[in-house]
């Protein structure tokens, strides 16, 4: 079975120009398939703010009104897909930039919660599998941004770690998968003011205990929720931590298990 590997990478390694370089360097050399999601949360507020908008965040996630819609596309979609795109390029890595909307690639639905309005924000529905396969096949790099589409001509906001989440299972039922969570830490802390209490390996058992003792909490839940949903419909690998891991397995990082 051929092998693909996912990566989303976060807006701290997005808001740093030396680290994007660095990561993009390392991502670059990765032989065989690979996916890349990127998020951009930092860039998007720093705009809104500038044109008076005032950001609105629940439990880690971002609420989007009409307004927010546009600078989350404008920037997400934009700014930051495409230069990506073309500092992949100069890496000669043939990469491609999409939204969700582009060839119909993530489809989802406007969130419907009990209590709270996210405004126009998508939970994923359906990944075009056959499309991303033809991609992949002629040696492109997809590169994510977080804008998904409802099929009836409205761009939403969604999770980017939940979009690779979504496209890792997606990709599962064809190839081998390993996904991985790119950020500035080293790995999950069970001591957010110790960046070296890495948490070398986390099952669900553990995850639950650590949500109870709240080791584990905010923004860090949904992330490893979106990990145990992939390993449950059969993505192989897991793995969180600092970038550095991507080119070298020794280097400290959390691996989640079933």
């Amino acid at each position: 079975m051929e092998k693909v590997t996912v990566i989303k990478i976060g807006g701290n390694i997005i808001d740093n120009a030396a680290e994007l370089e660095q990561f993009l360097t390392d991502f670059s050399k990765i032989e065989g398939n690979k996916v890349l999601v990127h998020g951009g949360g930092k860039s998007a507020t720093k705009m809104a703010e500038s044109i008076g908008l005032v950001p609105n965040m629940i439990e880690g996630r971002r609420v989007t009104d009409a307004p927010m819609l546009d600078v989350v596309v404008m920037i997400y979609a934009g700014q930051i897909n495409k230069t990506i795109v073309a500092e992949l390029q100069f890496k000669d890595n043939n990469a491609i930039g999409f939204s969700g909307a582009d060839g119909n690639l993530i489809q989802s639905t406007k969130r419907n919660h009990p209590t709270i309005d996210y405004g126009f924000v998508g939970d994923v529905k359906a990944v075009n599998t056959n499309l991303l396969q033809t991609l992949l096949s002629h040696k492109i790099v997809p590169v994510f941004c977080a804008i998904t589409h409802d099929k009836n001509g409205q761009l939403l906001n969604t999770n980017a770690d939940t979009i690779a989440s979504e496209l890792a299972i997606a990709l599962s039922e064809v190839y081998e998968v390993t996904l991985n969570y790119c950020f500035e830490k080293q790995g999950v802390l069970s001591d957010s003011e110790d960046d070296d209490s890495v948490i070398p390996q986390i099952n669900s058992k553990l995850y639950a205990q650590l949500k109870a003792e709240k080791v584990i909490h905010s923004g860090m839940i949904p992330k490893l929720d979106n990990c145990f949903n992939s390993l449950s419909k059969g993505v192989q690998q897991i793995k969180i931590g600092h970038h550095q891991m991507l080119k070298n397995d020794q280097i400290v990082h959390t691996l989640i298990t079933l």
